[in-house]
């Protein structure tokens, strides 16, 4: 089994597995593995005991890779950081590490300079702040250093057109990533185009394979549609829960939609 998550077939499908305890979290990466996932997006926060002995039985009783992230808003930047490097440290194949990492501020507004065209109606999650962006792409060689891989996720939660996402794209190509993951928003059927305008001319441009839709009622489709067109990773519920995002697929359909795809196009 490959454990590198950059070097899985695309479009990964990946099983989002949020869970409270140690043997709840193994029981869904198993559903995950038996419904077709082909890695684990394994949420840290949820899990009340995250220690490295703890982390490290989950991933040994994986057969598929696992990606570690933390998107909590209540823990220090230190705190999030740490929980990444116990990860690793445990054997997770990668972390997704978000754009607002080192300046927690910039999870909730932008706070650079206004100076790129993807910095243009208050996007989220984005840093333009040299000092900043010479932190992560510290951690970012650190956790290459550790032997797993770099995620590098950004939501801005605005609408975005083609030109706007490419730019940044290549901007946090920069920092050295292993994936990069862009989540944009559509409020209109405009929107969704868009964004699918948006998936085929990243595939051209940005050499890092690169995870990108569209979030909203509109974007729905973009989350299987994109992956099909190029995108690295389609994010999926294996069983819908009150902590599941609803507008993620399920697994099983995504599974059945990639494979019915494949027969007819052959390899995506």
């Amino acid at each position: 089994m490959n454990r590198k998550i950059s070097q899985i077939p695309s479009p990964a499908l990946a099983g989002v597995v949020k869970e409270k305890t140690l043997n709840g979290a193994i029981a869904e990466i198993m559903n995950c593995t038996y419904d077709g996932a082909d890695m684990i997006d394994l949420h840290l926060p949820y899990l009340e005991t995250n220690d490295t002995e703890s982390l490290r039985k989950i991933v040994k009783a994986s057969r598929l890779p696992i990606l570690a992230l933390n998107y909590s808003s209540t823990s220090s930047e230190e705190e999030r950081v740490a929980s990444f490097l116990r990860a690793v440290d445990a054997g997770a194949a990668g972390i997704d590490m978000q754009g607002y990492t080192f300046h927690l501020p910039s999870k909730k507004d932008f706070c650079g300079e206004d100076k790129y065209s993807f910095t243009k109606g208050n996007p989220k999650e984005i840093v333009t702040d040299e000092k900043i962006i010479a932190k992560q792409y510290e951690l970012i060689e650190r956790v290459h250093s550790m032997g797993a891989e770099v995620l590098l996720s950004c939501h801005p939660g605005i609408p975005m057109t083609c030109n706007q996402v490419v730019e940044l794209a290549l901007f946090l190509e920069k920092r050295n990533p292993d994936i990069i993951k862009i989540v944009t928003k559509a409020e209109t059927e405009d929107d969704l185009a868009e964004s699918i305008r948006t998936m085929l001319l990243l595939k051209k441009e940005v050499k890092t394979p690169i995870s990108y839709h569209a979030s909203g009622y509109s974007g729905m489709l973009s989350r299987i549609v994109n992956p099909l067109l190029g995108g690295k990773i389609a994010f999926c519920i294996d069983r819908y829960k009150e902590s599941s995002i609803m507008e993620q697929i399920d697994l099983k359909t995504a599974k059945a939609i990639v494979e019915n795809t494949r027969k007819i196009v052959g390899d995506l």
